[in-house]
């Protein structure tokens, strides 16, 4: 019998255990898991000693992030209750999240919960990072998954294991967005689900191991959290891990107000929510804008923002605030935390840093008030001095792709990849 039920965030709807299950009666709301074990429970190692999560029997181990309190941030912004969710790779703090990002825990929650249900392969659209976590994850829980990325995002990916195991597709004229639509049709050709993105429970509960390890090691919520977004997936996973924690009771009883930042041009949901509106415009999602910004791991066009159970209602649940980061700020503050922290951080941290930076020198912070900042990928210098890998050598395809072609490529590439 399952430890969980999925519920309807609009109608309230519960839906029996199924893999990116849907509610028929709300195409635009989100699933959220109702665990029967209401209190917040930890043993073993890794994610897997959580129960907060939608699987039953791991079958593979997976290291978690670290979190620890700050020292060297936390006095240059005089914030004394200053902790940092690392997840990377960062031995000499037992971080060992080899492929250097977070998403290794929503790949890891992912198939195993579709492996669970009888799901025999996966198609992945991401812009570099989530393509890492699932490629690793798939050579080590030999769960199949066909990956596709766009041409843009190569230059800024590589493999842990020969890229040769996982088929990979590059969109060669367009982008993440692209990649998402292809990977659909992909996945419809091939009769292989598509992961699901944000509407995949797996997903947002393995991000929010980042606040079950937090506050396992904190005592406490969080008062404010930070974390840069793309699709929001990581910081909705919070909000409703949050809510897990006030409901079972022990942990406090206020919501963290989330900050979450993105980096300027391209930010559509920062320039929504500061409008005070729910729904996007069509010019703050300018392709144009993407070529601008350090950090195209948060290019996404689809962001989970309008959504019920999504960004703009997180938000408004928790106080929330949201930045515009532009790129001189974030490489500024990967090299202030690399040089006050001891380890380096990619673009993405940067923007989280940054917001942080940008909150603490506007006085807008308790001194003593815990907060989290969610270092979401890091250690990736360190990690190529000791470790050797691979550059992604992927099938090059148009976004225009008819079906025919699709048909064609599954056959002669990827059935025999």
């Amino acid at each position: 019998m399952s430890h969980f039920a999925l519920k309807c965030r609009a109608c309230g709807k519960i839906l029996k255990e199924s893999y990116c299950a849907f509610c028929e009666h709300c195409a635009n709301a989100l699933l959220v898991a109702e665990y029967k074990d209401r209190e917040f429970e930890k043993e073993g190692r890794g994610i897997w000693r959580f129960n907060w999560l939608p699987v039953h029997r791991p079958e593979f181990d997976q290291p978690g992030p670290v979190v620890y309190k700050s020292e060297g941030l936390a006095r240059h912004l005089g914030l004394h209750n200053l902790h940092i969710a690392f997840n990377g790779y960062w031995p000499e703090r037992d971080a060992m999240i080899e492929t250097c990002t977070f998403k290794e825990f929503e790949a890891a929650v992912v198939l195993q919960n579709a492996r669970e249900n009888g799901v025999n392969g996966l198609i992945v659209a991401s812009a570099g990072n989530t393509a890492r976590a699932f490629a690793h994850l798939s050579s080590i829980s030999r769960f199949p998954v066909v990956i596709i990325v766009p041409r843009a995002c190569l230059t800024e990916m590589w493999y842990l294991e020969n890229s040769g195991f996982v088929p990979t597709l590059a969109i060669s004229d367009g982008d993440y967005s692209d990649s998402i639509d292809v990977a659909k049709r992909v996945a419809l050709a091939a009769g292989i689900p598509f992961e699901g993105g944000v509407k995949n429970v797996a997903k947002r509960d393995g991000l929010g191991v980042v606040l079950l390890e937090a506050v396992s090691k904190m005592g406490v919520l969080p008062a404010h959290y930070f974390q840069a977004v793309g699709s929001g997936t990581g910081a909705i996973a919070v909000w409703e891990t949050a809510e897990r924690f006030i409901a079972a009771g022990g942990h406090g009883d206020k919501l963290p107000v989330l900050h979450l930042a993105q980096n300027l041009p391209f930010a559509p949901m920062t320039k929504a929510w500061q409008r005070g509106q729910r729904e996007l415009l069509r010019e703050d999602l300018n392709k144009d804008f993407i070529e601008l910004i350090s950090t195209r791991v948060l290019s996404n066009r689809y962001p989970a923002y309008s959504i019920k159970g999504g960004v703009f209602d997180a938000l408004q649940a928790t106080g929330g605030k949201m930045y515009g980061v532009k790129n001189e700020s974030v490489f500024r503050a990967m090299n202030l935390f690399r040089e006050l922290e001891g380890i380096d951080i990619v673009p993405a941290a940067g923007v989280a840093v940054a917001a942080l930076m940008e909150s603490a020198g506007n006085k807008e912070l308790e001194h003593d008030a815990p907060i989290l900042l969610n270092i979401t990928g890091g250690g990736e210098r360190r990690l190529k001095m000791e470790r050797e890998i691979h550059e992604v050598s992927p099938v090059f395809i148009s976004k225009n792709i008819s079906e025919k072609e699709i048909e064609e490529l599954l056959c002669k590439r990827l059935k025999t990849a």
